[in-house]
């Protein structure tokens, strides 16, 4: 076979190969961007998508849209990973780009946060909603002109005291007796991305809302 034979042989196979699965779903972990935040509560949503890259053994680390990027099959769906890099408060700036580009409809952006309003440990998933006062999906929601897109809240916990500045709070790290709750939440919320991309919300509610539910099979 000549060299000109292989590399006929090569195109006419390039050709052949199927087309890639378009991107159908954005997977949204919020936080700050810098080394300084990544410990803070309000980060949740980033160290969130780092465990769904350890798991599925990709990488979150492209730099488009405003955002760290990474793409994962989740449910049988091609996902495109985001971590905003806009710091928190402007984080509808990277979603919407990014949703722009790829035309997702607001169903099928998928946003993890931090959420005060729950103890450390618990998760609250829901198809759609109000921002509940976290100012990175009150931009998203700014952005996107819609509510409707689900949710995946971790629980960090109320401020100690009535009088603590809720920033403060927010940005304060979570402490070494919150650890083995708050790594056992973002373990399950891990698997309820992958769930509720395959079977939807209501199935994704009924596994993982609350705390420490354990599924009968881990997908």
């Amino acid at each position: 076979m000549s060299i000109f034979d292989i590399f006929a042989k090569l195109e006419q196979e390039e050709k052949n190969k199927p087309a890639p699965q378009p991107i159908e779903w954005l997977v949204v972990g919020l936080g700050n961007p810098g080394k300084k935040y990544e410990n803070n509560r309000h980060n949740t949503g980033f160290r969130v998508i780092d465990a769904l890259c350890k798991k599925h053994n990709v990488r979150c680390d492209r730099s488009k849209f405003q955002a760290l990027i990474g793409e994962a099959v989740l449910g049988g769906h091609r996902c495109l990973l985001m971590k905003p890099q806009t710091f928190m408060n402007a984080s509808g700036d990277a979603v919407a780009e990014a949703a722009d580009f790829y035309k997702i409809p607001s169903e099928h952006i998928l946003v993890i946060f931090d959420d005060i309003s729950l103890p450390v440990g618990t998760l609250r998933i829901r198809p759609k909603g109000s921002a509940g006062g976290q100012n990175g999906v009150k931009n998203i929601i700014f952005m996107l002109s819609s509510e409707l897109f689900p949710r995946i809240k971790v629980g960090v916990g109320a401020k100690p005291h009535p009088d603590y500045d809720l920033a403060d709070w927010v940005l304060s790290n979570v402490t070494e007796e919150e650890m083995p709750a708050m790594h056992d939440a973002i373990e399950r919320a891990v698997l309820a991305i992958s769930e509720l991309i395959e079977n939807g919300v209501p199935a994704a509610t009924q596994k993982y809302n609350g705390k420490n539910k354990q599924p009968e099979q881990c997908k």
